[in-house]
């Protein structure tokens, strides 16, 4: 598989997930947006938001290594909370701002083989390493599972599904 194919294939993928993610809030007020659905503390809304964050942590990872995993718990936490002054809008145009600047540095890329050290931390081997490759699928499966999360939380809203 050619380097251009390869790339297509992990960002047209990931754009699929980010339009099953973003599918979940059409049409769901700022309120809707927060609200929790079960015994879970996920919210549509907080859910995208987690997913901007982490898609801004890892790419920041491609470039900078361990250090953009270098957060203070409470940042982890307030990832997954669309706090009273933030709104759907807002979350959902930093999903695209974050697709976009992702496409760019994955098409800057030379190859997908590079690899980076993972930072220290208890669900990482120690010393362990990610190709570029990897971490992109990382980045995948974090969005596909999450959108799955924000569907059974918008189906928990109103009963729409958006995955089915």
């Amino acid at each position: 598989m050619t380097l251009d194919r390869e790339r297509d294939d992990l960002l047209g993928t990931l754009a699929e997930h980010r339009f099953f993610l973003r599918r979940t809030a059409d049409g769901l007020t700022d309120d809707q947006a927060r609200l929790r659905t079960g015994a879970s503390e996920l919210t549509v809304g907080g859910t995208i938001k987690h997913c901007v964050a982490q898609e801004r942590i890892w790419t920041d990872f491609l470039v900078r290594g361990a250090a953009a995993h270098d957060l203070p718990d409470s940042a982890f936490e307030a990832q997954f909370v669309l706090g009273p002054d933030e709104t759907l809008a807002g979350v959902l145009a930093e999903l695209d701002e974050v697709a976009a600047a992702t496409e760019e540095l994955v098409r800057s890329f030379d190859d997908l083989d590079t690899d980076v050290a993972l930072p220290t931390a208890p669900w990482f081997p120690p010393g362990a390493r990610w190709s570029r490759r990897k971490v992109l699928v990382h980045l995948l499966a974090e969005i596909a599972q999450h959108s799955g999360h924000a569907d059974v939380v918008r189906e928990g809203i109103d009963g729409a599904k958006t995955m089915g």
